[in-house]
């Protein structure tokens, strides 16, 4: 099972258990408590699609965030990495992922419908696109763009995210310059 989890390879996975076998008392059974604990508390935002223990999370429920700008970001390690780099103060839409005619996800699978309800629900100003710099990162910023052309102002991220990078990878100053140096797309 911890195979599964990314990062960790079978060989890591197995260390990683017999560690914590060993440290039964320490380490499993405060870590068994805490999954179950996080299991049964934890809860996607209504609003935004990040993740906390109420309904609406402490960044949508903060008036000091409604400044009009609206950050788009493919998934909740995104907006955690935009928040680590303190730079931005506005709020957030994760989208779940991104457009893959490969994989059959198309903008109904994603969160892409609410961001257009909030849009027009909420008083935004900016759309921010932080989407990672592959091809399916950039097909989706292509289709969002596409579809508030006109509407609203749409920006995007510029110096310091390399092609391919994803932005759970970037250190807070890459993140920072290329929040501060966005451009319309």
């Amino acid at each position: 099972m911890m195979a599964k989890l990314p990062g960790l390879g079978p060989r890591s996975a197995r260390r990683a258990v017999l560690h914590l076998i060993k440290k039964r008392a320490l380490l499993l059974m405060p870590l068994a408590d805490q999954l179950t604990r996080v299991g049964q508390t934890v809860r996607e935002c209504l609003n935004c699609g990040n993740i906390g223990t109420a309904s609406l999370c402490a960044i949508c429920e903060s008036d000091k965030r409604a400044n009009g700008e609206l950050c788009v970001v493919e998934d909740v390690a995104d907006l955690w990495a935009m928040e680590r780099a303190s730079v931005f103060k506005g709020r957030y839409h994760v989208l779940g992922g991104a457009l893959s005619a490969l994989d059959a996800v198309g903008p109904e699978e994603l969160r892409i419908p609410k961001l257009l309800d909030r849009i027009a629900a909420e008083n935004v100003s900016e759309v921010i696109l932080a989407l990672n710099a592959t091809v399916d990162g950039q097909t989706t910023a292509h289709y969002i763009a596409e579809q508030l052309e006109g509407r609203i102002a749409v920006t995007s991220l510029a110096q310091g995210v390399p092609v391919g990078g994803e932005l759970d990878y970037l250190d807070d100053g890459t993140i920072g310059a290329a929040l501060k140096a966005r451009k319309a797309v």
